[in-house]
């Protein structure tokens, strides 16, 4: 930013603005009034050589519309002419020097060029000098001295310099010449002065012309006659205190004010004495000024104003009342005095406006850039005149002075439009007179939008859901982008950025977008189960230049519908049949088929139920969940016989869909293997109708608070009647239960019992879990060769009672499990409810169901798959419990269905409680030694044939003829 000044005659302030180079230039050209229009005046790109060829993007303009009439310019190369002619006289009257000033704006690429042009208009001397009258009378008296003069009218040229008038002359007179005088504005005029004494009887008149002629080439010249009459001889004339005065007048003097009073003396009697006074007669003064006829007094007859005219010069005549008389005259000089009477006046030339009191200014204009040019001036003179500026409205802007009474308004920071779009300044201009007259201009500056923001989206990523097989052309949403800039550079348009769905097709196919509104539209039906989600780019583009934009992700879900069937996937259906072979002894509970389907839906609808819906319901059972088809009692049907059912598969959408196929079993002679069945261990029947998920949960929470409740006061109670002696008595009995296993006489020999194993032994004790740790580590600090003997033969029970498929005991029609709520139960915890009242305190009163017997055999491999298990027997007839349930074997149990060759046998047996694992059951046996293959699982979850739900099929647990339990 810098500034430059020139002073001169006229002075022009030169300004670099914005962001380019600096260069200050002053060019003055000339021309002559009367030009024609049209009249080349100068070339500002030749004469300041700035060649438009080597910068194609070079520009001429007005800095403000000033002129534009008088003087036009050709935007590429500056070229100025003449627009109209011009009249000197009426563009600068009176003044010796005629300028038209005006600043041009050079722009380039590279630079910024504010040129100040001074074109000087030269006078033409194309005025003649003229007399406001042809003719005038002048009397004179035949007395009057020689040397006595006379005022002329005044001669008016309205040319300048040389071609206004320079002499006066008249036409020869031998009593008579002419003086040319000055008055103090420049003005001439003539005067006649007697050189030779009149005598009225010789000749009583003289007519002269008087001419005024310019300086100019050829000169011009206007002339006057002037008809002198000689009148009679009048001993006195009055005579003037002083022939000539001088006097100031306020030019705020109101009219009627007395500016002086002149006075002359006749010492003539009677009427030649008296004197009377007046103005030469077609005196300048006598529109001004008015004399009192008799008392000589001078009082304004209008308003005079200083900045119009500073000085005015008075002839005021006094004659007496007598024949012949001859006047006096006195010539009077009013110089007008200034006052403070004139406010300041201000004048903002903005770098650009397109309306008065408005200026405009980039938002991307740098710190101390330009904005406009104000001048300031006050018509008073003196301190009067003396002007002090200042702005008023926002620090953002400053004025910064450029010469005398002329400042800039600049900026002081940088601005930002979206912030602040518009000031309202205020300039103020007050002068150094008493009292000071103030000033106030307001001012708008307006900052112009730049394309400094790109649109923004409301959200990064949006997320919308689309029903499939939704119709094509349908609406899925609209994005919204908006950009803080105005104009074309705030407008949005939209668009996808292409890209490919699933790698295949492009997202062009998928969807398309208005690129106005920025609303989506779907272009296809979209299928879930081939995409189920679509991620595009929206772009967001302005108009502005340079074009800014900005992107967001769309991510369009696609929401299942339960628009496909479910269908069976085995076994392989051959026109909605299949034939499955079933051995004509399988037992009751033989899994006959385990059907599975599939559904191409997710969620509810695509989970499936099985169901049988025609066929013989008596015989077999699927389960509705796993697809387990069961035979519901032994199979008592000839060899070639077929069994048929008409079997669905529904999924659980809200409008289930579903299919159905017909299984035909085949009943064959083939037996079942002498090794192994396969056994399913819970309810499949098709009516076993699960509880709602929702009272599940309700009657879990219930129970889980009354349980909660129940704990908390079997707590309070029992610390209240336990007492730290007890405490320690439990540990012992405890500690006496403990013992290594590898010394223990009865786990070495092979007694049977009545399901031909070894007996085993369990102690009843209650302890809790951290007691059981502590004692742990307080004893022997190794779980591994410790374990809890039952006292009495443990005899297999069912925990929880199925409706159908349970493992019966005499005497138990209802058991349960009940959690004391103090933490992980223990078996046999004081609180624990099985079976009622025989349950609860001693497991030998079970009395095996007589008819349940298992083949008596050296190994026997079981395998626990989820909701079923492989079990090896020649021949297997019991009923199953369709949820947890107690059993024995007498040969390992590992996952594959198919014989194993047992040619080791486990040193230990391990098993974690589900619901109490932090307690460990050991049971341990001296007949053999468990291999390095299975050491690692010797503490690790099992249940056995014990059909836990928690079962890993990936851990095989191995043990030998012993009583396996399972605790809750």
């Amino acid at each position: 930013m810098g500034f430059c000044w020139i002073r001169g005659v006229g002075e022009c302030v030169l300004l670099a603005v914005l962001f380019y180079s600096v260069q200050c230039t002053t060019t003055r050209y000339y021309t002559y009034e009367e030009d024609a229009p049209g009249t080349e005046i100068g070339n500002l790109s030749q004469d300041l050589k700035i060649d438009p060829a080597e910068d194609p993007g070079t520009s001429f303009r007005f800095m403000q519309e000033t002129n534009s009439s008088v003087i036009q310019m050709r935007e590429i190369d500056g070229l100025l002419v003449v627009g109209e002619t011009i009249d000197r006289e009426h563009l600068c009257p009176r003044s010796p020097r005629c300028f038209v000033t005006f600043d041009i704006v050079a722009f380039s690429k590279e630079k910024f060029q504010l040129i100040h042009v001074e074109i000087e208009v030269k006078d033409i001397n194309d005025n003649s000098p003229h007399f406001l009258h042809k003719e005038t009378t002048l009397e004179i008296s035949e007395n009057v001295q020689v040397d006595s003069r006379f005022p002329l009218d005044i001669a008016v040229d309205h040319d300048v310099g040389n071609n206004y008038i320079q002499r006066y002359h008249i036409s020869p007179s031998s009593h008579f010449i002419v003086d040319v005088r000055s008055r103090e504005d420049g003005v001439k005029y003539a005067e006649l002065v007697l050189v030779k004494a009149m005598d009225r009887e010789a000749e009583d008149s003289y007519t002269i012309e008087v001419t005024a002629t310019d300086g100019g080439e050829p000169p011009r010249s206007g002339s006057m006659t002037v008809h002198i009459k000689v009148l009679d001889f009048n001993d006195n004339s009055p005579t003037f205190e002083h022939n000539s005065l001088k006097v100031e007048l306020y030019e705020d003097s109101p009219i009627g004010y007395q500016v002086l009073k002149v006075h002359a003396f006749d010492p003539d009697a009677g009427i030649n004495g008296e004197v009377v006074y007046g103005f030469v007669k077609d005196s300048e003064a006598m529109r001004i000024f008015n004399v009192d006829r008799i008392s000589g007094a001078v009082t304004l007859k209008t308003l005079v104003d200083y900045e119009k005219q500073r000085s005015y010069e008075l002839n005021i005549k006094a004659s007496d009342l007598g024949a012949n008389s001859i006047p006096s005259t006195c010539k009077v000089v009013v110089d007008v005095v200034d006052v403070n009477d004139n406010a300041p006046e201000i004048i903002i030339k903005p770098m650009t406006s397109t309306s008065d009191g408005v200026a405009y200014i980039t938002e991307a204009a740098a710190e101390e850039s330009f904005v406009a040019l104000i001048s300031t001036s006050d018509s008073d003179s003196g301190s009067n005149g003396y002007v002090r500026s200042s702005l008023h409205g926002h620090d953002h802007f400053k004025l910064q002075q450029a010469y005398g009474d002329t400042f800039m308004i600049v900026t002081t920071t940088t601005l930002d439009r979206e912030k602040i779009p518009e000031y309202n300044l205020t300039v103020v201009a007050e002068d150094l007179g008493t009292p000071p007259f103030k000033t106030v201009k307001q001012y708008t500056i307006r900052v112009t939008d730049e394309n400094d923001n790109a649109p923004l989206f409301s959200k990064s990523i949006y997320e919308v859901s689309v029903l499939e097989n939704n119709i094509p052309g349908s609406y899925i949403t609209t994005v919204v982008a908006r950009d803080l800039d105005m104009g074309k550079n705030a407008k949005v348009s939209y668009k996808l950025i292409d890209s490919d769905v699933v790698g295949e097709a492009s997202i062009l196919t998928y969807v398309s977008i208005d690129p106005m509104s920025g609303s989506l539209y779907s272009l296809r039906s979209f299928d879930f189960e081939t995409v189920q989600q679509i991620e595009l780019t929206i772009q967001a583009d302005d108009k502005g230049s340079p074009q800014l934009s900005s992107t967001s992700m769309i991510r369009i879900k696609v929401v299942d519908q339960n628009d496909n069937y479910p269908y069976f996937t085995f076994p392989v259906m051959l026109n909605d049949s299949a034939e499955v072979p079933l051995p004509v002894n399988a037992p009751l509970g033989y899994l006959a088929l385990w059907v599975k389907g599939q559904d191409k839906d997710e969620g509810m609808n695509g989970e499936l139920s099985f169901r049988i819906v025609q066929g013989d319901s008596n015989l077999f059972s699927i389960n509705k969940d796993t697809g387990e088809i069961a035979l519901k009692q032994g199979l008592a049907s000839a060899i070639g016989n077929v069994l048929e059912i008409k079997i669905a598969v529904s999924d659980n959408g809200r409008s289930p869909l579903s299919s159905s196929a017909t299984i035909r079993f085949v009943v064959t002679d083939s037996q079942l293997s002498d090794d192994q069945v396969v056994i399913v261990l819970r309810s499949t029947d098709e009516e076993d109708a699960g509880l709602d998920v929702s009272v599940v949960v309700i009657i879990m929470l219930g129970g889980g608070c009354a349980l909660l409740l129940i704990a908390i006061v079997i707590v309070v109670i029992t610390c209240k009647l336990n007492g730290g002696g007890k405490d320690q008595d439990s540990k012992r009995d405890v500690s006496h239960g403990l013992f290594d296993s590898r010394h223990h006489p009865r786990l070495n020999s092979a007694e049977p019992n009545m399901y031909g194993g070894p007996r085993g032994f369990l102690n009843e004790r209650t302890s809790s879990s951290l007691d059981e740790s502590s004692l742990y580590e307080e004893k022997n600090g190794d779980l591994e060769s410790q374990m809890f003997l039952p006292p009495k033969p443990f005899l297999p029970t069912s925990l929880w009672q199925g409706e159908k498929y349970c493992l019966q005991m005499s005497g138990i029609d209802q058991q349960s499990v009940k959690d004391s709520g103090k933490g992980d139960s223990d078996f046999n915890d004081s609180d624990s409810d099985i079976s009622g009242d025989g349950g609860k305190r001693n497991l030998s009163t079970f009395q095996p169901w007589a008819k349940s017997s298992f083949h008596a055999a050296n190994t026997l491999a079981v395998d626990c798959q989820g909701t079923y298990c492989v079990i090896p027997t020649q021949s297997f007839q019991a009923p199953l419990d369709n949820a947890y349930t107690i059993g024995f074997s007498q040969a390992p149990v590992y996952n594959n269905p198919h014989a194993y060759p047992h040619t080791w046998k486990d040193s230990g047996y391990s098993t974690s409680i589900p619901k109490a694992r932090n307690t460990m059951q050991t049971f341990s046996h001296h007949t053999g030694t468990l291999p390095s293959y299975f050491a690692h699982q010797k503490r690790q979850s099992a249940a056995g044939l014990a059909g836990i739900q928690e079962h890993n099929q990936d851990i095989t647990t191995v043990a030998t003829i012993s009583e396996v339990a399972t605790i809750f």
